[in-house]
């Protein structure tokens, strides 16, 4: 009985974070310099949908204002919440791997590696593209996927990953490629704009092409994570447990970090560096709904989305017009809550 009542909990937990999201979207794309009215931005957006738009009459809304919120504010707002849900789920997927709640893809260095991949990319001027995927995305990648493998291999003792050996290796890694990033910028004076901007992390000024871009691969990357959720639950027992229950644990580890690296990859390729939403939001919804990852996953990718676009939203407004990039945001808020979580483990321990 109290298992049940506790799924019946988890689905409305996650109805709720559906529901805020869709309203959120909605709400924040009206917030900005060009004062728009609510009900004038859902109408707008309601207008776009195809079995709404024949109930909607938009004539007597300016196209200025049509602009502003169907080609800049909705698809920075729609890009806001792929972004936090992608960093999100890759942060729950590295701390359920590494049993560690101290893990995301930017403590451990991947957004390092992703943000030195697309740099080589804008500063060699490579042209290639696969399925849609852009040579940016692609060079991100490798970088994402080289800088894991290192951190991973080199935390590693025996079997297991211990956490200050994965902190360490993912901050030394980090820093190294970003000094290589710092070179390259020195070099490269003229592409130095351009290589600052994956360092700051930014949302501002995509419209939809970024965002039709990275969708595809985004959401497929996440459904393919989440088909991991049970290995994931199993891992939590030890490593030794989930091998005799069925679970190739190195395996399962390395299918993890490619497509975790992909999903990361993809996001930093059009967003740059934004650190500590993998690592804040996960072990929020771990406090609220518990370990099980068959809703940790889901959960974390919704509260990942709202969490973004709050920070965004506080990013292009709180000093008007002035906009701040997101990953100053996210780092205000991420490095008092990684402080907290050292402390925590610091008296566990």
């Amino acid at each position: 009985m109290a298992r049940k009542t506790k799924t019946i909990n988890n689905k409305i937990w996650i109805l709720s974070l559906i529901a805020l999201l869709f309203f959120l979207i909605g709400l924040f794309s009206t917030i900005g310099t060009a004062n728009v009215s609510v009900i004038n931005t859902f109408k707008i957006i309601g207008s776009k949908i195809p079995f709404l738009k024949k109930y909607i009459d938009i004539s007597n809304i300016s196209d200025a204002y049509k602009t502003i919120i169907w080609s800049i504010r909705l698809p920075r707002v729609l890009l806001g919440v792929l972004v936090g849900a992608g960093l999100s789920i890759s942060g729950a997927s590295f701390q359920g791997m590494f049993k560690n709640p101290m893990a995301d893809p930017y403590i451990i260095g991947i957004s390092s590696g992703a943000a030195l991949g697309a740099s080589l990319a804008i500063i060699f001027k490579i042209d290639v593209s696969f399925l849609n995927i852009t040579s940016i995305s692609i060079f991100a990648f490798l970088g994402a996927l080289l800088a894991v493998v290192l951190v991973y291999s080199i935390a590693r003792v025996g079997n297991k990953v211990p956490v200050t050996n994965l902190l360490l290796s993912g901050v030394a890694i980090g820093q190294f490629f970003t000094a290589i990033m710092s070179f390259l910028m020195v070099i490269h004076e003229r592409d130095m704009a351009k290589i600052l901007y994956w360092t700051l992390g930014n949302l501002s000024g995509k419209g939809w092409d970024p965002l039709i871009k990275i969708s595809l691969p985004a959401i497929i990357s996440m459904i393919v994570i989440s088909f991991f959720a049970r290995d994931l639950n199993i891992m939590l027992t030890g490593e030794d447990s989930a091998q005799s229950l069925g679970v190739d644990v190195e395996k399962t580890k390395i299918y993890l970090i490619v497509i975790c690296s992909l999903l990361t990859s993809v996001i930093v390729s059009v967003s740059g560096i934004i650190g500590f939403v993998g690592l804040i939001i996960p072990h929020i919804t771990r406090i609220i709904l518990g370990p099980d990852h068959r809703v940790l996953l889901q959960a974390s990718a919704l509260l990942g989305g709202i969490f973004m676009i709050f920070a965004d939203t506080i990013a292009r407004t709180i000093i008007a017009p002035v906009q701040i990039p997101v990953g100053i945001i996210t780092a205000l808020f991420g490095g008092p809550f990684f402080i907290y979580l050292l402390k925590t483990r610091q008296k566990t321990e």
